[in-house]
Parts: structure tokens; sequence; C-alpha cells
């Protein structure tokens, strides 16, 4: 497993690390993802493995890099406090290695929020602190409310068919040593990506290079310097194909070859919107109403 430095903070984690989001797989599944070198988990509050995500860290704690996110409901300094401590205490450990602020929330003063971050980073609670979702100019608000600490990470959506991130945020975050790290690099299902490659390219490179498609599509956002990610697997099965998407690299011409065939977009400020705003409860049937659409129309959806 190839490993990169977290930000500028001398520590380096698995480029391919282990996402919790839905997870349904159980906790020795993760503990194998550990014995194949994914040894960094992230989870968050509002996705209910905590328990899961401590299990399976018993007896591995010392080894894994542990990553979770505040819900924007908890950006206020007493909520935030209680939400560090109540973490914890799922997880079962006494320091979590990455906290990380959910999403946005416009309605808490970002300063508040940062201030309570700071506070808990130096009782020895928190390693390091980033974000998710940020934009450039959120990046740039929180680093400002910042007075001992740097932002060390930004968790966002990034994949062979959304580069939205490539237009300012990647270079801005090569740029101040903040460590991207992508969720959903396949797409939250092979299927989505499949949609837009009417080429097939995927299938070829498979062949050609022994890798399964999944492995071609998590290399590809590891291929990108300052880029780690932290796909999902349901199972062992998934979870060790994932891990073996590290170990190696892409050439040039695979990566020309994805670049050309992949039908790709940038999502516009009302796509993100729509996405983040759209109730939890309704999104399931919005999917299943984009599955039925013929492939041209839901390759532009996806």
């Amino acid at each position: 497993m190839h490993v990169k430095e977290l930000g500028r903070t001398g520590v380096f984690i698995p480029e391919v690390g282990m996402g919790t989001w839905d997870y349904r797989g159980g906790a020795d599944a993760l503990r194998r993802g550990f014995e194949a070198g994914a040894t960094f988990v992230d989870t968050a509050e509002s996705y209910g493995t905590d328990e899961i995500v401590g299990e399976a860290l018993r007896g591995w704690r010392d080894r894994v890099f542990l990553a979770t996110k505040v819900s924007p409901r908890n950006f206020r300094r007493a909520d935030l406090l209680r939400s560090v401590d109540s973490s914890l205490r799922r997880l079962g450990v006494d320091r979590i290695d990455l906290l990380q602020l959910h999403q946005p929330n416009p309605a808490v003063p970002i300063e508040e929020t940062m201030d309570a971050l700071e506070d808990v980073a130096d009782a020895g609670k928190v390693r390091f602190i980033g974000v998710s979702n940020f934009s450039v100019a959120q990046l740039q608000e929180g680093q400002k409310a910042l007075r001992r600490h740097t932002i060390v990470s930004n968790q966002v959506r990034y994949n062979l068919i959304d580069r939205t991130i490539e237009k300012d945020l990647l270079p801005y975050c090569r740029g101040k040593d903040i460590t991207v790290m992508a969720y959903s690099p396949l797409g939250r299902g092979l299927d989505r990506i499949r949609d837009c490659d009417p080429e097939g390219v995927l299938d070829k490179l498979s062949a050609t290079t022994g890798k399964s498609v999944a492995q071609i599509a998590i290399n590809w956002c590891v291929c990108k310097e300052g880029v780690v990610t932290i796909p999902k697997g349901n199972s062992v099965e998934h979870i060790l194909d994932n891990c073996a998407a590290s170990g190696w690299r892409l050439t040039a011409e695979h990566m020309s070859l994805l670049d050309a065939g992949i039908q790709y977009r940038h999502r516009t400020r009302v796509d993100t919107l729509l996405r983040r705003y759209t109730p939890r409860a309704l999104r399931p049937l919005a999917q299943r109403a984009v599955n039925c659409l013929p492939r041209g129309l839901r390759r532009r959806l996806r």
C-alpha cells in the first residue's frame, strides 16, 4: 500500500483507506482491510457506524489512522465539545486522529467553530483539523479563523465522472498542502461510471492491466498529486479489491485514454445545492427514477 503525507504534518497515511457511509460489512471486514494495508478509516457522527468502527479498532488502534466528522448542527461551541466527547465514547478511543467539519454551516460563525476545534486539539482529544465539502472561499475563511492550527485536509467528491474540484479547489489545496480526501471514487456504484464510458475504456484497460474496473477507477484518483481516497466495500471481497488499487500506477497512456474516453462533468453550484438539500428520504426514490432513464439521460444526471 502506497502512503502519502497528510498536509504538512509529517504523518503518512495509506492512499486508499476505508469509508463507512451506509456501511453494512461488519467489524471483521474492516479488520481484513487493516490487514491488507488500509489502516485509515473514515466515519462520521451522522453515519451511525461508530460502534462498528470502534469494534474493528480493538487491537489495532495504535496502527490505524482514525478520521471522523462533526455534523453541522453541532458547530456551536458547546455542541461541538459534547459531540467530540460522544464520538470518543462511541468509538471507544481517547483520541481522534482527524476531526473534520462535515460541511459548511453558514448559520454558525466559523470563528466560534474553529475556536472550539482548536481547544479540543489542544486538550489532546484530536490530533489534526480538517473539513469536508468546503469551497476555496470557505477554506480561506476557515483557515483565517484558526490561530494555532492549520486545516490539513478537505474531504470532497472526486472520481472519474465528477471532476468538479479540478477547476479551482484541487489546485488551491495542492498549493496550500491541504490533502484532498476523495469520497465516492467509484461514483457510488460502477454502473454510474459505466454509463459515462460509451467506448468501454475501463473494460479494455482491465483486460490490458489485469486489474479490476474498480481498481482502475480508484487508482486514477490516487495517481493525482495530493489525493487519497476512501472507497467503501460492504464485503471482505470488495474491501480487498479496493485495497489492491494501491501499490501500482496507471501509466500516462492509460490516464490519457481515460481522460479521452470517459464522459465526465463539472457540477454547477445548483447541482451541489440540490444534492445537499434534497431530503434524505427522497434520495432513493430519485435514484430509482434516474436508473429508469435511457443511458444518455442517466449520464447527464450522474
